[in-house]
């Protein structure tokens, strides 16, 4: 087991893990499953009754896998896959409609749906294989249209006006008999852990491997090397991901399990795919890196590489890691001087040395190397920011890197604890950091000169 296997996922959901951050939480959940029905609720009869076709609607995707992340940067959406079925006898080119026409019919019946709700914030244009509703509150939904015949055979429209062979309940079925319910819940979060990785490192979703691609590659790497790599799941990772890396360098091919006919990896063009190889060994690289640490801080900081602002860093306060690294640098503990001003009123200031708090929401923050005098000579200092608590999780607002420098700006938004990490390198390598708590009350800051003239007074011009 390696030494931050607890970082990684724990039973106690209070805990601060990859898992927990990377993992929509139960509000978002819930309000998922609400939107999804009530759209479900109202295509099935108004698109029976225009095309006299018995219809229903399959949810599939990551949410029906159970392998969603929540959007690693704050404007992004997660993702839902509502697939929907026109049902007759026979082929698929038997109907009475062709697949752009009944296209076209779920796109107007979203248009329908969308009339006077608040929470739609649009209707995409049609995509090459599905149709998109977004909603106010950074999610939306993808409706790709099937049709389904007697024998249960499915097969998916596109924009080029013609059928393909597609089975999103074959796959589900494959990925749900591949292992007992014992070990399913293991390779789910290793999906997990993959997807997450692959969100912050491929911004771009075209150049990005698809969450499908990546479910492929996890759950065949487990299948060869057997489930019992299965235990602690940072060893896990490191197994899976060094399976992957293997693969990706000898080949451009991932055959999609129930349908061979169909390479999963063939959207993605040369120069994508060698990205992702390299991208890969980097990860396989610095997963041997962090296994090989001596103890969970040193550790932390090697998984951080991979995972950014999502992987939680222990409690360790101003730790001083310059006798790990082998540098001739002397022992340098980072001192940060804090202060913080209401957005709202300019005359209400706090200040702290290594913390603030608590101070209101709504305040520009700074945070300063105050003995700059004492770095290492050739170090670089680096800001991160890491939110925690459900109000920063429901946002999908937990951190981001701030950048280089002696100095740091940012904002207060979220109650709760959250903190500033100031992390000091030479050579790469890092020498000390101090995390500084910022404690958030929920209360906004009182304005500076509040509006207490009579309410007929307010509007005059």
């Amino acid at each position: 087991m390696g030494s931050a296997n607890n970082l990684f996922f724990s039973s106690n959901s209070d805990s601060q893990t990859l898992h927990r951050r990377i993992t929509p939480t139960d509000e978002q959940f819930d309000d998922q499953q609400e939107r999804w029905n009530e759209l479900a609720e109202h295509l099935r009869p108004a698109l029976k009754q225009k095309t006299g076709c018995d219809t229903r609607t399959w949810l599939q995707g990551s949410y029906k896998f159970g392998t969603q992340v929540r959007p690693v940067r704050i404007n992004e959406e997660f993702d839902i896959d509502l697939g929907f079925y026109f049902e007759w006898d026979g082929e698929s080119d038997g109907g009475l409609y062709g697949p752009l026409e009944l296209k076209s019919f779920v796109n107007e019946a979203l248009h329908s749906f969308a009339e006077g709700r608040q929470e739609v914030k649009s209707v995409s244009s049609p995509k090459p294989r599905c149709e998109r509703i977004r909603y106010a509150d950074n999610f939306h939904i993808d409706v790709p249209t099937y049709h389904l015949n007697e024998d249960d055979a499915r097969s998916l429209a596109n924009q080029n006006d013609s059928w393909e062979v597609s089975d999103p309940k074959a796959i589900y079925l494959w990925f749900k008999d591949a292992f007992e319910d014992a070990y399913r819940g293991r390779v789910r979060r290793l999906v997990r852990y993959l997807k997450a990785w692959s969100a912050l490192k491929f911004p771009d979703v075209v150049s990005r491997p698809s969450s499908i691609l990546l479910t492929v590659l996890v759950v065949d790497a487990v299948l060869t090397l057997g489930v019992d790599i299965l235990t602690a799941d940072d060893d896990a990772f490191r197994s899976i991901v060094s399976e992957i890396a293997d693969r990706v360098a000898k080949s451009q091919s991932v055959l999609n399990p129930v349908n061979e006919a169909e390479d999963l990896a063939l959207r993605l063009d040369r120069s994508d795919w060698r990205k992702i190889s390299e991208m890969i060994a980097e990860l396989k690289e610095q997963c041997d890196r962090a296994l090989d640490s001596d103890d969970e801080v040193s550790a932390a900081y090697v998984w951080q590489e991979a995972f950014e602002y999502l992987f939680p860093v222990p409690e360790a306060g101003a730790s001083v890691l310059a006798e790990k690294s082998n540098l001739p640098a002397p022992i340098f503990v980072p001192e940060i001087a804090v202060s913080a001003t209401s957005k709202a009123n300019r005359n209400l200031t706090y200040s702290g040395q290594n913390k603030i708090g608590p101070i209101p929401k709504g305040c520009d923050i700074e945070f300063r190397l105050a003995n700059t005098g004492s770095l290492p000579f050739g170090a670089t200092v680096t800001w991160t920011v890491r939110n925690e608590g459900r109000e920063a999780e429901n946002k999908n607002d937990l951190g981001h890197r701030v950048g280089a420098g002696l100095v740091a700006f940012e904002t207060s938004a979220y109650r709760g604890t959250h903190y500033m990490d100031c992390t000091v390198k030479v050579g790469g390598k890092v020498v000390a950091m101090r995390r500084v708590p910022v404690e958030i009350s929920g209360v906004d800051a009182p304005r500076r000169n509040p509006v207490n003239r009579p309410a007929w007074t307010r509007f005059r011009r």
